[in-house]
């Protein structure tokens, strides 16, 4: 299909609106609308920081039963401290990786192995949280995105703290580069750290 269809919001199913708007205020997450009708219809829209998608929720917006949306991703580069800031807002799981196949989805901890992924590996990393009524967020640490699942020809960051840390992994990357390479200093660097920034974020092969 070459048309583009952008996922650009969720719903989630609550029982009392103006609880569940003071929760995702309290997280930071920018209130991008709150609108009432005269039919009793009101929609809620917030936006996690860094999202290109929003949180919707309100009246008359769904029939599922409220609590029952799980598994809503999030996606952070570095999840010990994502963890660490929304622990002091909000309840958070530790964190942890699955240790069977589908244990992040589970409500139990049972199949939940302690601590980042073993092998440090993109995509296992994981911890949760959930709102009022328990609809359960799902923070999952993403470093190095799959082949094919970023648009090569758009290389973008969400933040400037996303950036910020997209630079220091090149950075540090460049410093074994160097090493490898006698330890003299490159003059290069500017074009290596461009190279190894959009193939990380594209999930393609890194420069040596």
């Amino acid at each position: 299909m070459s048309t583009d269809l952008k996922l650009e919001a969720v719903v989630v199913p609550v029982t009392d609106v103006d609880r569940t708007k003071e929760f995702y205020s309290g997280l930071g997450w920018r209130l991008d609308a709150d609108f009432a009708f005269d039919n009793g219809f009101r929609i809620v829209q917030f936006t996690p920081p860094g999202s290109p998608a929003s949180v919707q929720f309100g009246v008359q917006v769904t029939t599922a039963v409220p609590g029952t949306a799980q598994g809503l991703y999030l996606v952070v580069d570095d999840i010990e401290a994502a963890r660490d800031e929304l622990s002091k807002l909000v309840d958070v799981s530790e964190v942890f990786h699955p240790g069977a196949p589908g244990a992040q989805f589970e409500q139990g901890i049972a199949n939940r192995a302690a601590g980042r992924d073993e092998n440090g590996g993109s995509y296992g990393s994981f911890a949760t949280f959930q709102d009022p009524d328990g609809n359960t967020w799902l923070l999952q640490e993403v470093t190095t995105r799959l082949p094919g699942r970023v648009n090569p020809a758009a290389t973008t960051y969400e933040s400037a703290d996303d950036l910020a840390r997209a630079l220091q992994r090149a950075a540090a990357a460049h410093g074994e580069h160097e090493k490898r390479h006698g330890g003299e200093y490159d003059e290069q660097w500017p074009a290596w750290y461009a190279s190894y920034m959009v193939a990380e974020r594209n999930g393609q092969e890194l420069p040596e």
